[in-house]
């Protein structure tokens, strides 16, 4: 419950302090003294949007603060789920600086907009006259459903199904257009594959093939060639391997006078091993090399597929050629593990599916089953408040699929007279019956609930007399279970309060400023008089004061 507010620089409230008390609060106030404003600074606390327009200094900042006793309302999880600290008195504060920046805060942690408008859903309701639009809101109706049948754990468990069903069901179109894409260049990438794997490709192979073609086109001049040099070296009489020897001969006979000298013989003993050798490699080759026509035409052949192949892929290598082999492989396993992967996924979203229609039939049931009491307590208390004609009925048009919300489109029906037909809730209620008939759907729903508080701003509005005293035994009603406070301009109402504010205008030099009061027993007493008779109080109107709060 809501058991301290403060409020600086808001509009025309420079700075306000005020305490609460649990059960049936009544606020009273001339008309624009500024109790809507009292209602916009407290809508900051619960998440609304900010308006620089609304500081009333615009060179300080606003801030808003209030205090809530919250044990008891099973909040514990959502605070340890958002990582905030659990204090059965919770301080939640609203910063706005001139600039537009707002800051929030709840026990002094930082919390975005979002999060503070969830939990100001837990801990506030304000019931103000727009909300009687909602009631031919189809979700809004649906909503009054559910909190009566107190199944939000059942459609909160309902959503993530449908969620998960609508995210597999996305997944499997985009998947079933890639399969289909796929299956139209899948004959086309295995012929590329089997002409490529036909080939049998080996790193290397090209580069040695060319150079085996080259030898055997010039086998002649090659075998000449090495034939001459074989001679230049070996030769009996003038071959260099002959003379080498012999200077190698007169070397080594004069090599022990000097370092020098031995260091010569030395190395033309290495030149002569390595023309020996030289030698006998040219020698080798000569003999190796001889001219194979069929063999030249093969390696051509081969050659010429490698070449037509390259120039087909626009590469320019046998190993881009086989890299092309293990990219196409690639993705022809994709494309095969893409069939597997569909098979699985369409697997998942039937079971899923079912898994969804069982939830959606589950949630029905739960809900038909609380048609025929929230009918009649809705009637009860719309009789109570001088419509005993009032004929409340829910509908339900079961659709063949499940939505977003289950397979239920839920309808209103009401008839406040006798001798007509029940119809949709939009199409028949009046201003005044809208107004009653939401305060007996806020108040059937609200004790069923763990709300701490609800705010009723001019629910009254279009009742008096008798009515409005029905209206406020209501309100008193509920306030044994919750904290309820009351904006009313009603006697009857009013009087009903065991605790009484009174919003003001008041005004110092060039300021208007808005204020809250807590009235005593006799100011209370004057106030309700003001409701009774306007601004001339009257001994009749004090006598009617005293006797409505007596009662």
């Amino acid at each position: 419950m809501l058991q301290h507010l403060s409020i600086q620089n808001y509009a025309l409230i420079e700075a306000l302090e005020m305490d609460f008390t649990d059960g049936f609060t009544v606020i009273t106030g001339e008309t624009g003294a500024g109790k809507s404003i009292l209602l916009g600074a407290l809508n900051l606390i619960l998440g609304k949007r900010a308006d620089t327009t609304a500081l009333m200094d615009k060179k300080k900042k606003c801030i808003v603060e209030a205090t809530f006793r919250i044990g008891g309302y099973r909040l514990e999880t959502f605070f340890e789920n958002h990582d905030l600290d659990f204090d059965k008195q919770t301080l939640i504060r609203r910063e706005i600086n001139a600039g537009g920046k707002s800051r929030a805060f709840i026990n002094d942690t930082p919390v975005n907009l979002s999060l503070l408008k969830e939990i100001g859903d837990r801990l506030v309701n304000i019931h103000s006259q727009d909300d009687q639009l909602l009631l031919g809101d189809a979700s809004f109706q649906l909503a009054v459903i559910d909190s009566f049948a107190k199944i939000e754990a059942e459609t909160a468990t309902y959503h993530e199904t449908y969620g998960l069903f609508t995210d597999l069901k996305n997944k499997l179109a985009a998947l079933t257009e890639q399969q289909k894409q796929a299956a139209a260049e899948k004959d086309f990438l295995e012929f590329l594959y089997n002409e490529l794997e036909e080939a049998r490709l080996i790193p290397g192979e090209q580069e040695g093939l060319e150079e085996e073609l080259e030898m055997i086109n010039h086998t002649e001049e090659i075998k000449t060639t090495l034939y001459e040099a074989g001679q230049s070296l070996n030769n009996d009489d003038l071959g260099i391997i002959n003379r080498l020897s012999e200077i190698k001969s007169n070397i080594d006979r004069i090599s022990s006078y000097g370092q020098s000298l031995t260091d010569l013989a030395q190395r033309i003993k290495s030149a002569h091993i390595e023309l020996t050798d030289m030698a006998r490699e040219i020698e080798k080759l000569e003999e190796s090399v001889s001219y194979h026509p069929g063999r030249a035409e093969e390696i051509q052949d081969r050659l010429n597929i490698l070449y037509q192949l390259q120039s087909k892929h626009r590469v320019n290598s046998t190993e881009a050629l086989i890299n092309l082999v293990k990219d196409l492989e690639e993705k022809l396993n994709n494309i095969q593990t893409l069939d597997q992967e569909l098979l699985d996924l369409a697997k998942k979203l039937e079971q899923t599916q079912k898994q969804l229609h069982q939830q959606a039939n589950e949630l029905t049931q739960k809900r038909t089953a609380v048609f025929n009491p929230m009918q009649k307590s809705v009637e009860r208390t719309l009789h109570s408040l001088g419509m005993p004609d009032a004929q409340f009925m829910i509908k339900n048009e079961l659709q063949k699929e499940p939505g977003k919300k289950g397979l239920d489109r839920i309808l209103f029906q009401f008839n406040a007279n006798k001798g007509q037909h029940l119809q949709d809730l939009s199409r028949v209620a009046s201003g005044g019956e809208k107004s009653r008939l939401m305060l007996a759907i806020k108040s059937l729903i609200s004790q069923k609930s763990l709300l701490p508080t609800i705010i009723f701003d001019e629910i009254d509005a279009g009742v008096s007399g008798a009515v409005a005293e029905k209206t406020g035994y209501i309100l008193a009603s509920l306030s044994k279970t919750m904290q309820v406070f009351a904006i009313t301009h009603l006697p009857q109402i009013a009087g009903l309060g065991n605790d009484h504010l009174m919003v003001y205008k008041e005004s110092h030099k060039s300021k208007t400023r808005t204020n809250l009061k807590r009235l005593t027993p006799d100011e209370r007493i004057i106030e309700i008089a003001k409701l009774l008779s306007g601004h001339e109080i009257t001994s009749a109107s004090v006598e009617s004061a005293r006797h409505l709060l007596k009662n």
